[in-house]
Formats: structure tokens, C-alpha cells, sequence
């Protein structure tokens, strides 16, 4: 299907990009890589007046290490953000769940900010960033403001980005060692998770002193496992955690679609928890 006519610019700066969301209003749509956008378009699921491409903007690119904190730009494709030695080193879940988003050619086109910012509760990297207790920093034409992922998701396909804010830098603390893993369940290679867990475990004294356990596609928006997440402190065993990932589910309100029915990704998200965590826990 073809889009609908719409208006193109290209500009140069954040500043430039942000006065031009100002001035455009609701009428206007980023175009950051392109993978979750223009399919929308070409669906007629979004059809914007204006189409704002910030592909050019240098200072959107690349990582940097801030005391704790590594961080992003928003223009970062995901396969830079593979292959970042800071990333790598600093935040080794964003890069191994990064690894698993659709194919190479996806994953040299699309970008982590836009991702983030399309807010689709199927795709990998909200979880992620959300487990790991990541912020957004995001401007507008009042300057910059900083958004904890836990309130950056705010419904199916919608963030908390006001129409005329851009999304610029995505802060991570370092995980350094953190055990990590990131397990999902899908029906084909590249296509979307029906359950995806996104799990960070630290151990002391041979038992997990902490658990951030992010799931996919598990409700509206991303989600923090939180019951599962206090159960699991203090696990020292499989048997353990076993028990205690059977609350994976709590809280989480998951879709009926051809994919899968509630009660399935309910299950899924118990056992994907369960093998996710004795992964990052070295349990598995």
C-alpha cells in the first residue's frame, strides 16, 4: 500500500528539528531509521502532514561514559550499539538483547531512540531499557527534561514525548557485574516476541541480593515483573527461583491475537522468567 501525500524535512540541528515539531504541531511525525515508521505509513496506521527525518544530526550518535552512567545517542543504530565497546563492557544486556531485534538489515537502519519512541510493547528494547532502569532525555522547545523508562510508556504505542519534544540521549547505569540474559519466544526468526524477559541479577554470597526482571509484550506497555522481582531475593537455587518466577505474570494484562491467548503468554512469561534468571544468575 502506498502512504498518504505528506511534507519532508530534513534538518541539520536538534534545535532545527525541535522548533520545526513546534511550529508543525500533532501534524508532524520523526523519522529517526525508518523501521517501525514508514511501515506504519505504508499501512495507513499513521499518516502525518510533515515528516521530520533527524537521520543527519550527528550529535544525535555515538556513546559516552558519564561517571555511572553510559550514554546514548538516540540516533545510535542498533548495530552500533552492538558492537560499542561501552556497551559491551558497561551494559552487556542492551547489547545481547540489541542481537536478537529482527535482521542485519534492521538492525543498520533502525535506531534505539526509535525504537524507545514508537513505544510498541513487542518490541525488545523497551523491556530492556526498562530493566535496567534507563531514562530518556528529551528536548523541546523549553530545553531538556529526563524521563525514567518507568513513566516514559504510558499506553499501547504512545510515550510520555510531548508533540514537540524529540527524544536525544538514552542514560543506562552500568551493570558491571550484573549477570545478565535475555530470553524470548517467537514463531519465526525476526518476527516479533509473543514473550520476551529481559532479566539483570546480582548475587551475593552464592544468593541473589537483587532481580530486575523487563517483559515484552505482556501488556499495553512494557513491564517490570515486580512480584517476581521481591520473590527472588535471597533465591540461592534453581528450586528456588523456580518458585519464585511463578509470579512473573502478576500484574500484567496480555492481548488475545493469532499469536498467542492471554493465558499462553501468562505461562510463557513464567517460564521464560524462570530460564532467563538461572541464566543471569549462572543457575542455568
Amino acid at each position: 500500500m502506498i502512504p498518504p501525500a505528506f511534507d519532508y524535512t530534513r534538518p541539520a540541528t536538534v534545535d532545527e528539528a525541535v522548533r520545526t515539531l513546534a511550529d508543525a504541531g500533532e501534524e508532524a511525525k520523526v523519522l529517526a531509521g525508518g523501521q517501525s515508521l514508514v511501515p506504519l505509513m505504508r499501512l495507513r496506521l499513521a499518516f502525518p502532514e510533515l515528516v521530520v527525518d533527524v537521520g543527519r544530526i550527528a550529535e544525535l550518535r555515538g556513546v559516552r561514559e558519564d561517571g555511572g552512567t553510559l550514554v546514548i545517542g538516540a540516533m545510535t543504530t542498533h548495530h552500533d550499539v552492538i558492537h560499542d565497546p561501552l556497551v559491551r563492557r558497561h551494559a552487556a544486556l542492551l547489547a545481547s538483547a540489541t542481537a536478537t531485534v529482527a535482521d542485519p538489515a534492521v538492525r543498520h537502519r533502525g535506531t534505539l531512540g526509535g525504537s524507545l519512541a514508537h513505544a510498541d510493547p513487542a518490541a525488545d528494547l523497551p523491556a530492556v531499557v526498562l530493566a535496567l532502569d534507563g531514562e530518556m532525555v528529551v528536548q523541546g522547545p523549553n530545553g531538556r527534561r529526563t524521563i525514567p523508562a518507568r513513566d516514559f510508556f504510558v499506553d499501547y504505542l504512545q510515550s510520555a514525548l510531548a508533540p514537540d519534544e524529540l527524544l536525544v540521549e538514552v542514560r543506562v547505569p552500568k551493570t558491571d557485574g550484573w549477570g545478565f540474559h535475555y530470553e524470548k519466544f517467537h514463531r519465526v526468526a525476526q518476527a516479533y516476541a509473543i514473550v520476551g524477559v529481559a532479566a539483570l541479577v546480582r548475587r551475593d554470597d552464592g544468593h541473589i541480593a537483587e532481580a530486575r526482571v523487563g517483559l515484552t509484550n505482556m501488556g499495553a506497555t512494557p513491564l517490570r515483573a515486580s512480584a517476581a522481582e521481591q520473590a527472588l531475593t535471597g533465591a540461592g537455587d534453581a528450586e528456588a527461583v523456580r518458585r519464585a518466577t511463578e509470579a512473573a505474570a502478576e500484574g500484567a494484562h496480555p492481548a488475545q491475537d493469532m499469536s498467542a491467548s492471554p493465558e499462553y503468554r501468562e505461562h510463557l512469561a513464567r517460564v521464560l522468567t524462570r530460564r532467563a534468571v538461572l541464566t543471569a544468575a549462572g543457575m542455568g
